[in-house]
């Protein structure tokens, strides 16, 4: 596939929507016909309770060329035959500020694989919760340089957020395709099978990223209080797949993997499962770009707190308080007078994970921080501005400053306390040298003898 691929899309965030490949395909007025055209299966696809508040409901009914019971049994799959990052070698309950290197093309060594996909190249890097109580978190890394062939994998435990850094991707689901590059991200809802590609035929191409996997609930547009019915993430800008199918893949071996409460598990079938003619629902998945984000900020002085640069949330049962949110620190105008700019000394009860996209961060330099770099900050773990930042920040001339558009980090938020990876801590490239990064700060030197 050429990196140009484009695929038609439905739009707007949690619509319902009705799409089908063939004319037809899609019955009108009722769900379950006593029999489909062509021949197709009626299937619901469950996000939340049949008795969930109609306002948060979730489900959508498929029109498929095979029911998805029709597999072989489910097999226990070691983690290191398939998914060597998901495997626990253990977990490590630490405060520390932890940074990660970029991930590159060692990371072959990691998988033990000369071809890496997505679900090969997936690493654990912290977690919080139990997937079978149906509440919490994980946040992982992934680096992939193949595509995903004759298989497919769900998530049993939750929904994922994939956000690239690197290197386009194409997301094969049973509702359709999405083609996700760079400075854009997808959620794949719970139990959606999907497979993912690189967008492109060199065997040079690779891709790299993160993923946010919530256990409980499912991603929404935050509430914007007095910001008021526009700005940020505008409905419209989500964008769904329309309906596609494999066709012609009669008596051809498929592999399905999936992760069920945290350990893997796989069946195979005789043909794709990507066979959906048509369906019409509000559970899908769906993708977008973090450019169309309209960013709101402190126009006079001081500096306003990161969520108003909120994207998603995930509510926690705690009101006001989210599990977890998707935040972004997109391209915009800086104009605050007599203000320090940058993201201030912070210690907070929340867990902030940061990633840069691309470009520079403003709270760090580029060196120690480059695009593919991120950091862990434990909840009440001191951080912020490193030395050459600060330094810069209180000399500068505030001037109005344009963040240019080559510039993009994100954050994934939560108010949960994570247990670290081994893995994450001893095979990914941890940055071992960061807090020398808060060194050197003078002491205040123009404070009056008492």
């Amino acid at each position: 596939m050429s990196t140009e691929v484009t695929f038609a899309y439905q739009y707007g965030f949690g619509n319902h929507f009705a799409t089908e490949a063939l004319p037809g395909a899609l019955p009108i007025g009722q769900n379950n016909p006593q029999t489909c055209a062509y021949g197709l299966y009626a299937e619901q696809v469950s996000g939340t309770a049949f008795t969930a508040p109609r306002s948060d409901n979730q489900r959508t009914w498929l029109y498929r060329v095979r029911p998805s019971v029709d597999h072989g049994a489910y097999r226990s799959v070691p983690f290191a035959e398939r998914a060597p990052g998901l495997g626990y070698r253990g977990q490590v309950v630490t405060p520390e500020r932890l940074r990660w290197r970029p991930r590159d093309e060692a990371d072959r060594t990691l998988t033990g694989a000369q071809c890496t996909d997505f679900l090969r190249g997936l690493f654990r890097i912290g977690e919080s919760g139990h997937p079978e109580n149906r509440d919490g978190l994980a946040i992982y890394t992934y680096w992939c340089n193949a595509s995903m062939s004759q298989e497919a994998f769900y998530d049993a435990d939750g929904d994922l957020l994939v956000v690239p850094q690197q290197g386009a991707l194409i997301f094969q689901t049973e509702l359709g395709f999405l083609a996700v590059p760079p400075g854009h991200f997808v959620v794949i809802p719970r139990g959606i099978r999907f497979a993912v590609r690189l967008a492109g035929t060199s065997g040079t191409l690779s891709s790299r990223g993160f993923v946010l996997e919530v256990y409980n609930r499912h991603f929404e547009l935050p509430y914007l209080g007095p910001i008021g019915a526009n700005g940020c993430a505008s409905p419209r800008d989500f964008r769904y797949p329309v309906a596609a199918f494999d066709q012609g893949t009669d008596a051809t071996p498929f592999q399905v993997w999936c992760k069920f409460q945290n350990e893997l598990f796989a069946y195979e079938t005789t043909h794709s499962v990507f066979d959906v003619v048509a369906w019409h629902g509000n559970y899908a998945p769906f993708a977008y770009d973090l450019m169309r984000f309209c960013p709101v900020n402190a126009v006079r002085f001081d500096h306003m707190d990161p969520s108003i640069f909120t994207v998603l949330t995930c509510r926690s049962h705690e009101p006001g308080v989210a599990l977890a949110d998707l935040v972004v620190f997109p391209p915009r105008w800086s104009v605050q007078e007599h203000t320090f700019r940058p993201p201030y000394f912070h210690r907070n009860c929340m867990t902030e994970f940061m990633m840069n996209l691309a470009g520079e961060y403003d709270a760090k330099s580029a060196s120690g921080f480059p695009p593919g770099a991120s950091s862990l900050h434990a909840i009440m773990s001191a951080h912020g501005p490193d030395r050459d930042s600060y330094d810069s920040a209180t000399r500068e001339e505030l001037l109005p400053r344009r963040l240019p558009d080559t510039n993009m980090a994100a954050m994934f938020e939560t108010s949960r306390m994570l247990r670290i990876t081994k893995e994450a801590l001893d095979w990914l490239p941890l940055d071992r040298n960061y807090t020398a990064c808060w060194s050197g700060f003078p002491a205040s030197s123009s404070l009056p003898t008492v």
